[in-house]
This record gives structure tokens, C-alpha cells and sequence, in this order.
């Protein structure tokens, strides 16, 4: 992912950097992260002691981040980083983000169940307009966050990001994307303790953000 992530963008610009969050990995991939940062100069690791959650790990991120366009995307390669230029050509001069869809999800069928079942929920209880609520694969301008304050941990930021961008009417593109089977690790999402947890922060949102409409800027 980040070798790809490093092709992709020499051939876009000589403008760029690469940001890894290492949100507290317990197995080899702080040592794999180290060595390659030894070797490519425009690679920065930050390291999380400590598993801080989905959420903190791109709150990190995009803190880090010193350039004018920002793209993220997970680190599980079920995304295709190639297809990064497919948002950039969408990003007109009125548009402040680009979001991916996924053209097929390739998940095991309880997976695709969940998906769709959270996708519904969050279309309905926050009135967001997107046709993949969790598709991490966006483009987004730097500017944005100047206005936006994200402040969820959990995986539940996306919702928060969304509507925030939403709410603020910043313009979003949207482009279709591929998705892939996870080839390595296992999602940490997909389990009733996590699914529970996710459920009360998405309540606790929808609350803080539908009702109370306390978007923090």
C-alpha cells in the first residue's frame, strides 16, 4: 500500500507526502513501517503507543498533513490507490471534496448485510446525501478542515466528517470506485462487542449533531 501510494503520486506531482498512522500495531508492522521510512524521504510514520481508535488515527493524520489536497484511504488494500487521478480530475474549483463509491462491495455476504443496514440508518437519521456513507477513499481540501472540528475516536468520525462537510456546505463529487477482497488481517468492525459500542456513538452523534446541531464551528 504505501510503495503504491508513493508510484501513484510521482507520476501525479513532485509536490507530495505520505503519512502512515501506526494506530498501537502489536505484530511486525512498526519495524516494516521504520525501515521504509528509512528509505523514502517523503514517508512519515506516526506512531500511536497505543490503539487510540479509527477515529484518532485520521484526526492524526490530517493534523499531520501540511499539503493543499489531502486523499486517505485504509490500510487494508481493499482499495485501489491507483485510482487516486479518477477524484483528482473531479476536483473543479467548486468543489471542496470527492468521495468513492464502491461499484461492488467484496465482503462476505454478512458483511454486505451490515453495510447496507448502516449505510440505511445513517442516510435516514442524519439526512446525508452520499450514495457510500463508508467508502474511505476521499479527496479532500486542506482548507476544509480550517472550519471542521472532527472529535470522534471511534469509526463513527466518517458519519461525523460527512455531515459536518454536509452541514457547512462544502460541494462534494462523487466517483466509483473498486473494492477488493481483504486479502490480509481482519476487520476489527465486525464483531458484536465493536457493532455495540458503534451503535451508542451513533446514537450519541445523531444526537449531538440532528438534535442538538452542535457542529463546532
Amino acid at each position: 500500500m504505501v510503495l503504491m501510494a508513493i508510484n501513484t503520486l510521482r507520476k501525479i506531482t513532485d509536490d507530495y507526502e505520505v503519512i502512515v498512522i501506526n494506530d498501537g500495531s502489536r505484530d511486525y508492522t512498526g519495524d516494516i513501517l521504520k525501515e521504509l521510512e528509512g528509505r523514502e524521504e517523503k514517508l512519515r510514520v506516526i506512531d500511536h503507543v497505543q490503539n487510540k481508535g479509527y477515529g484518532a488515527a485520521l484526526i492524526t493524520g490530517f493534523r499531520t498533513c501540511k499539503k493543499d489536497l489531502i486523499f486517505y484511504t485504509d490500510g487494508d488494500a481493499q482499495y485501489d490507490v491507483r485510482e487516486l487521478p479518477a477524484l483528482l480530475e473531479q476536483l473543479t474549483d467548486d468543489v471542496s471534496w470527492v468521495n468513492g463509491y464502491k461499484i461492488s462491495r467484496s465482503d462476505p455476504l454478512h458483511r454486505k448485510i451490515i453495510g447496507r443496514i448502516y449505510h440505511w440508518i445513517v442516510r435516514i437519521w442524519f439526512g446525508v446525501k452520499l450514495r457510500d456513507v463508508d467508502c474511505d477513499f476521499r479527496l479532500i481540501r486542506r482548507s476544509v478542515f480550517e472550519k471542521i472540528q472532527l472529535k470522534s475516536s471511534s469509526g463513527v468520525i466518517c458519519v461525523e466528517m460527512i455531515k459536518k462537510f454536509q452541514a457547512a456546505g462544502f460541494r462534494v463529487a462523487e466517483v466509483p470506485v473498486h473494492h477488493y477482497f481483504r486479502a490480509y488481517g481482519k476487520s476489527q468492525f465486525f464483531n458484536f462487542p465493536r457493532l455495540y459500542r458503534t451503535a451508542i456513538d451513533i446514537f450519541r452523534l445523531w444526537y449531538k449533531l440532528v438534535i442538538k446541531k452542535a457542529y463546532d464551528f
